[in-house]
């Protein structure tokens, strides 16, 4: 296992639903990143701003999206996270990708969906806690609200 593991976040002004637009300036900011890094963090649905209209703006897991974080990943040998909206069997979802430098994918679907903005009344809760075993390192991913709920991320049962 490795005894450090470098994680850089990234944020920037979202363009509201203009993926092309937001991929294009995290671009920009991750390639002007020059030291070793471990794994890159972007936001919650950083490539849409947090939509409630995800029928305008949902990519499947084939989407540009994922193909872009994949390239990133293998370009910078670092592991790209963040969450985007997938829309999948016609459920949509608020999806964290946790893609490695190798192209391979882990995914967590937020579970705890904020109520009071009526996000669980346009997404799909997430149902498996992910455990994302990188560099020695077992991380368990959590998108925003899910937060407020720790003992999803404490019950050991999936950790092995």
């Amino acid at each position: 296992m490795e005894s450090q593991l470098k994680i850089v976040l990234v944020q920037a002004d979202l363009v509201w639903h203009y993926p092309e637009i937001n991929r294009n300036q995290f671009s920009k900011k991750i390639n002007a990143i020059r030291e070793h890094i471990d794994v890159i963090v972007l936001p919650e649905m950083f490539t849409t701003g947090f939509s409630m209209q995800p029928e305008e703006i949902a990519e499947s897991m084939q989407g540009e999206t994922v193909k872009w974080m994949q390239k990133i990943a293998s370009e910078k040998n670092a592991a790209v996270a963040g969450s985007i909206i997938i829309l999948e069997e016609g459920k949509y979802y608020n999806r964290f990708l946790f893609v490695h430098p190798s192209g391979e994918i882990n995914k967590y679907d937020k579970r705890h969906l904020f109520t009071l903005a009526g996000e669980d009344k346009v997404y799909t809760s997430g149902a498996e806690k992910l455990i994302v075993n990188y560099k020695g390192w077992k991380i368990c991913p959590l998108v925003c609200y899910d937060l407020r709920f720790p003992v999803w991320s404490r019950n050991v049962e999936s950790y092995d």
